[in-house]
């Protein structure tokens, strides 16, 4: 998760133009301030300083995405802790497994499922695979990875989940497959100017969008990953669970 130069410029001006792409990604939805949020892991966490979660909401921050989990044998040593303040200051969580392509996808969706049980609820976004590298498999070999953990987390979790890649790594490492076009996709794209370029894998439109890696926000030291959710998925408040059952 990782750009250059030009991306600086995009996030300063990125809160203008996304406005304008959420609306262009689908078709209906009105320009409105959009559901915005960034996704962090122990980088963000300089010399073990906390995030001030609160700062993050206030600066209108809806959403994050925090690394809980890699291959079999880590567990994001900030994930408990920023969980818990994600939750106090009203912060929708999300959580995000780094996929590690050479060990079992059966054992790593446990391991996963099992770390992030304790946010499947109330405020609580679909749990999400972090795919981007192949670990030396070939397209076929990956794929069929990729679907055997996705079906793991979502019968253990009882949701669909989220994948997480990049354009030229699904084109190349999964030879563009078409088969995970049903799964709502957060896109790390980094060169387009108001919106993601061509998606790849036979994707319509995208749920969440990673515009840039070097965005800087109250609460949070040094740079940061930020996104943005479309609306593909409805109301962002039902998605996340935060939603009141009551109503407005």
């Amino acid at each position: 998760m990782d750009i250059g130069e030009n991306v600086r410029k995009l996030s300063t001006i990125a809160p203008l133009l996304i406005a304008g792409a959420v609306a262009a990604a689908v078709p209906g939805i009105a320009a409105a301030e959009p559901v915005r949020g960034p996704d962090v892991a122990s980088w963000q966490h300089p010399g073990g300083s906390p995030i001030d979660w609160f700062a993050v909401r206030n600066s209108g921050h809806d959403f994050a995405m925090v690394k809980a989990t890699e291959s079999l044998n880590y567990v994001n040593p900030f994930f408990v802790q920023d969980c818990l303040a994600m939750r106090a200051a009203g912060v929708s969580r999300g959580a995000y497994h780094y996929a590690d392509p050479t060990q079992s996808p059966e054992a790593q969706a446990a391991f996963y499922s099992t770390v992030v049980l304790g946010i499947n609820g109330p405020g609580d976004m679909p749990p999400v695979l972090d795919i981007e590298h192949s670990g030396g498999l070939p397209p076929a070999a990956l794929i069929d990875w990729t679907h055997r953990y996705l079906n793991t987390v979502r019968t253990l979790t009882g949701r669909q989940p989220i994948i997480y890649t990049y354009p030229n790594f699904w084109r190349t490492a999964m030879a563009d497959t078409h088969e995970f076009s049903g799964y709502p996709l957060w896109i790390a794209d980094y060169n387009g100017q108001n919106a993601p370029g061509r998606l790849p894998g036979g994707w319509n439109n995208w749920t969440f969008w990673q515009y840039t890696s070097t965005g800087r926000i109250p609460g949070v030291n040094g740079n940061v990953d930020l996104n943005v959710y479309s609306g593909a998925q409805g109301d962002f408040g039902r998605y996340s669970n935060s939603a009141s059952p009551f109503g407005s």
